[in-house]
């Protein structure tokens, strides 16, 4: 036929009804299997399609999930971390029939992103609950999740337990002798200190802090470095740099993600230091590719693709309206991987 298709067309090719034909795109659940094969094959001999438009302000749905990231595309697209997470988000997608659409800031503003994307509900990367952007989904009655941000009764979210991962591997660094211990931290945005910290950032301190403790020291003690770049393989090469031009040079650099300790390794090679005789670096996550460095790379593994599906299922229940979607919650484990980028310091 010369015009477009319509679903009175498929509805009298299939033999059913038009109503039926709604239900088959609509809900096939409600259909008998061989119903719905064969209103989908009449629409394809036809060359009929939904018009999303008119089906979103239908049903009010747009059959997509939103990613709110804290950071540009091409920052995140640098890390492998979120590769990770992708897979297991895309995974519950595609398991429960929706679309992914990454919401970056909008000339720089995350809040800006909210009312220009176009989705049933948004998995808030990496946020603090108080946040405005987070006042702006629950103003807005959008259904959202939050990762990696702070436990709330009343809110769905999944992390991972921060504080144990990192007090292990200072424990295990501190029982191996080392003293002068540098960490390198994702960039805060905060004034004032560690103290002032939110978030994941605040709650790996709090483990180094314990960790620290047991052997009678503090982050404020003079052994001890605290630098802040940007969470890029650039910035752990920029934070290796400035913490070797200091007189007293730390003996191991505990960086609070993997993407940051590759930038440390990276710049300690140019550099002819020698890791672990000369250094000791760990990292935060297991991506890929810490178990391939030169050396490989002593990190704590933390289910990312995990936490990436759970989020999604969180985020569909929501979506769904079920009874309590909202009160799921989840702190997932971690785990300190021992690699050869860590040993005692030299005497």
């Amino acid at each position: 036929m010369d015009r477009q298709a319509t679903m009175q067309d498929v509805a009298d090719r299939a033999g059913v009804s038009k109503s039926t034909v709604s239900l088959a795109f609509n809900d096939a659940s409600k259909l008998a299997e061989a119903t719905v094969q064969k209103i989908f094959e009449a629409a394809e001999e036809l060359g009929y399609s939904r018009d999303p438009a008119a089906r979103m302000l239908r049903t009010r749905r747009t059959g997509s999930l939103g990613l709110l990231l804290p950071q540009q595309l091409d920052r995140v697209l640098e890390n492998p971390y979120y590769s990770l997470f992708l897979q297991g988000v895309g995974q519950t997608c595609h398991r429960e029939g929706f679309t992914l659409l990454l919401a970056p800031p909008l000339r720089g503003s995350m809040l800006k992103t909210i009312p220009y994307a176009a989705v049933d509900g948004f998995i808030v990367s990496g946020l603090e609950y108080d946040r405005g952007e987070v006042r702006a989904l629950r103003q807005r009655g959008i259904p959202f999740v939050l990762v990696d941000s702070e436990w709330r009764d009343d809110v769905p979210s999944v992390d991972i337990d921060d504080s144990a991962g990192i007090e292990e591997v200072v424990r295990y660094l501190l029982g191996l002798g080392h003293r002068r211990l540098a960490f390198v931290v994702y960039e805060t945005g905060v004034a004032g200190g560690y103290r002032n910290w939110h978030g994941s950032a605040l709650r790996r301190i709090e483990g180094a802090v314990r960790a620290l403790a047991d052997f009678g020291m503090t982050p404020d003690d003079p052994e001890i470095s605290i630098v802040e770049v940007p969470c890029t393989r650039a910035g752990g090469a920029a934070a290796f740099r400035e913490l070797w031009s200091r007189d007293q040079r730390p003996t191991a650099m505990v960086a609070f993600s993997d993407i940051m300790a590759f930038g440390i390794l990276d710049a300690a090679r140019e550099a002819h230091v020698d890791v672990p005789s000369e250094l000791s670096v760990s990292g935060f996550d297991d991506l890929t590719e810490a178990s391939w460095t030169s050396p490989t790379l002593t990190t704590v593994r933390q289910p990312i693709a995990r936490k990436g599906r759970m989020a999604a299922e969180y985020l569909v229940e929501a979506i769904s309206g079920l009874d309590g979607a909202r009160a799921h919650q989840q702190r997932l484990g971690s785990a300190l991987l021992i690699r050869a980028s860590t040993a005692a310091p030299l005497p």
